[in-house]
């Protein structure tokens, strides 16, 4: 393989941006206020910000579960919309209906029954018992809230996810961008109490988060309505909610895997981050501050890895094996430069951020190291992320369940138990520990992809 074939034309390039900056710019403009977010949050207090935090990766285990169960229908509606069946999308999305609407319910009824038990798991570090009391109280607080906030945000995604398998990224990235500023808008009100309205911190911040998942999803279902000829699968999707028993259950074959994958990776980095706060309340805070820096900053390579799916998944469905291999390895080549390159912006400039915090020096310096390690391994997280979409795209969903949510349990938690519990190491020894135990897993995903066992058209009798 020479230089040549690492890289793309203008053509090339022009098509990844089609797909990727949409993607980057509604989830880039999404963390941006989600940061701001984390910021009003943390002026009330840092007990506040940690019970938000808390939630809010509770709630993480929700949302990737809604991806996860969206994600084996919308493997087979990328591959039908590059093979140019409208029905067999429309299908997918009704799949996507059906199997959103149970984890939906499944999803409410846990997190309110089960809201102190969830979140006391992470009160058990170092801390006096008034700071775990009053992080417990807000946590709840904020839980109860957002808890409605999961019915608009289901319904977006089940709209927004069939939008982008067929090419249509610009209304979702729109309803996001509307989204995310009344999100800001009515933090800026509720949590402090500006322009007349009463303060109500942490429920303020969730109040205003519900408001903007509402909005959303108004926006990306009207529109997809309202666009009938664009968006031909949805004309008479809800006439009934038949599906192809033979499609169903290759769906389901290949979605349920994706499903227990997204919902074991997710439960596994919220254990991750009940093991990192067995060192204390502060590091609840600082992994807070560090993951909110994160997300911001990989919304670049999150959105390749996004295109690697849908652009790879689109030319499996047309059967040209050859062009799917050579754009992969375009794709992500790309995207790993693409991480490296924010990765090392985000290590140089590690140690301003936390300073935009209203919370104590040693949770500051913490969060800043911790900020410095995850630039640094960013590199690692982009090549992982582009792998896991290339096996996707072809339907290997066993295989990126192994490679993903297997790993997690079985080699990177057990590393951090191993440190949290039979050793003195400090968080930041932990932390990079648990992140460089991830060079395994980019070597088998290197074997994988070069192997091709992703080269798969799943759609071609359908």
């Amino acid at each position: 393989m020479t230089i040549k074939n690492l890289f793309g034309d203008k053509k090339f390039y022009r098509t990844i941006f089609s797909i990727a900056v949409p993607i980057m710019i509604q989830n880039g403009i999404t963390n941006f206020v989600a940061l701001l977010d984390n910021i009003m949050i943390g002026q009330v207090g840092t007990e506040q910000m940690s019970g938000t935090a808390i939630v809010n990766q509770l709630l993480f285990v929700f949302n990737l579960c809604i991806f996860g169960i969206l994600a084996g229908p919308g493997i087979f509606g990328a591959q039908f919309f590059g093979k140019g069946s409208t029905e067999g999308v429309k299908h997918t999305f009704r799949f996507k209906v059906i199997l959103a609407t149970i984890i939906l319910l499944f999803g409410m009824l846990i997190l309110n029954f089960f809201d102190d038990q969830l979140i006391t798991m992470y009160l058990t570090g170092e801390g006096t018992e008034g700071n775990k009391a009053l992080t417990l109280q807000s946590g709840k607080e904020y839980l109860s809230v957002m808890i409605i906030g999961l019915i608009p945000f289901t319904i977006s995604q089940v709209y927004a996810s069939t939008l982008r398998e067929t090419n249509k990224t610009l209304p979702p990235m729109f309803a996001g961008l509307v989204a995310v500023f009344t999100n800001l808008a009515f933090n800026w009100v509720l949590i402090f109490g500006h322009l007349g309205a009463p303060a109500m911190g942490v429920k303020g911040a969730a109040i205003a988060t519900v408001i903007a998942r509402f909005v959303e999803c108004i926006i990306v279902v009207v529109w997809t309505h309202a666009h009938k000829q664009e968006n031909e699968f949805i004309i008479g999707a809800f006439r009934n909610m038949r599906i192809p028993p033979e499609l169903m259950k290759k769906i389901l074959i290949s979605g349920l895997p994706l499903f227990a994958n997204e919902f074991l990776w997710s439960a596994g980095m919220a254990v991750l981050n009940k093991c990192y706060s067995e060192r204390g309340l502060d590091v609840v805070a600082a992994t807070n501050i560090s993951s909110t820096i994160f997300n911001l900053f990989s919304v670049i390579f999150i959105a390749l890895g996004n295109s690697v799916g849908i652009i790879v998944g689109q030319i499996l469905g047309t059967g040209d094996m050859k062009k799917a291999r050579e754009t992969d390895t375009k794709l992500i080549v790309f995207t790993v430069l693409a991480g490296a390159l924010t990765g090392g912006l985000m290590a140089a400039f590690s140690g301003m951020f936390p300073n935009f915090y209203n919370t104590t020096d040693s949770v500051k310096s913490m969060a800043g190291s911790l900020i410095m390690i995850s630039g640094l391994f960013m590199p690692f997280a982009a090549f992982m992320h582009a792998t896991y979409f290339t096996l996707r795209s072809g339907g290997r969903t066993l295989v990126t369940f192994l490679f993903d949510s297997a790993y997690v349990w079985g080699i990177t938690i057990p590393t951090a138990l191993l440190l949290v519990n039979f050793t003195d190491f400090g968080i930041l020894n932990i932390y990079f520990s648990c992140q460089f135990v991830d060079i395994i897993k980019v070597t088998i995903g290197l074997i994988l992809v070069i192997k091709g066992v992703w080269l798969r058209n799943i759609v071609k009798n359908d």
